[in-house]
């Protein structure tokens, strides 16, 4: 098997291929990414995709078992902590200072 992809291309093509819609992102272990990409690169995929998330690249979610990957535009948008107090405390209400 040639190693034709870099590191961004297999992870990238490897969501893209093994994901079921309707969801965007894959299980690392269980999908079978890890073995598939240690056979390929016979690298550590926990090192290579911390990072790639790091660089932006894609986008990863710790989950039981392991992590879900996402390609970085595909992952689920978290809310910031200041917006979720306001949802919490109500809509006109600030926050006290600790």
């Amino acid at each position: 098997m040639g190693k034709n992809l870099t590191e961004y291309e297999f992870v990238a093509k490897a969501i893209k291929t093994l994901r079921r819609p309707p969801y965007k992102g894959i299980h690392s272990v269980y999908s079978g990414f890890n073995q598939a990409f240690r056979e390929y690169f016979n690298k550590d995929p926990v090192e290579a995709t911390r990072r790639l998330a790091e660089e932006g690249k894609i986008a990863t979610r710790p989950v039981k078992g392991g992590a879900i990957l996402y390609i970085s535009e595909d992952a689920p948008r978290t809310a910031d902590a200041r917006s979720v107090l306001k949802t919490i405390l109500g809509g006109n209400e600030e926050p006290e200072e600790a």
